[in-house]
C-alpha cells in the first residue's frame, strides 16, 4: 500500500506540472526546477530507513549527477530550434544526457567517490 501512495503522489505532481505548463509555462519550469522528486525521495528514504548517512550519500550523488542531467536541457532545444521534429529531438538528448551521466560515473569512481 505505501508503494501505491509513493505512485500516487509522483503521478499527481506529474499531471499538476503536465496541466500548468499548457498555460503558465513559466510556473510550470519553475515547479519542475524544484527538487520535488529529490525532497520526496529525501523524506520517503528517511521515513523508511531513519537513516541520515543514507540521505548524505543520496544528497551528494544527486549533486554530481545535476551536471549531466542540464544537457537534456541545452540539448533539447537546440535540436528543435534547428529544425528536428520533437520525438527525434527528445531521443537524442536522452542520449546525450546518457553519455553524460556515464561519464560522469566513470569520473566519480575514477575519482574515488
Amino acid at each position: 500500500m505505501y508503494f501505491v501512495l509513493k505512485i500516487m503522489m509522483t503521478a499527481i505532481v506529474v499531471a499538476c506540472v503536465s496541466e500548468l505548463s499548457r498555460r503558465y509555462s513559466l510556473i510550470a519550469a519553475a515547479l519542475v526546477s524544484l527538487p520535488l522528486t529529490s525532497i520526496l525521495a529525501f523524506i520517503l528514504t528517511y521515513q523508511e530507513t531513519k537513516d541520515n548517512a543514507k540521505i548524505i550519500e543520496l544528497s551528494g550523488t544527486i549533486l554530481w549527477l545535476l551536471i549531466p542531467s542540464a544537457l537534456f536541457f541545452i540539448v533539447l532545444p537546440l535540436l528543435l530550434k534547428s529544425g528536428l521534429k520533437f520525438y527525434p529531438s527528445l531521443l537524442l538528448s536522452c542520449l546525450f544526457m546518457a553519455v553524460g551521466y556515464s561519464l560522469f560515473i566513470w569520473l566519480k569512481k575514477a575519482m574515488g567517490y
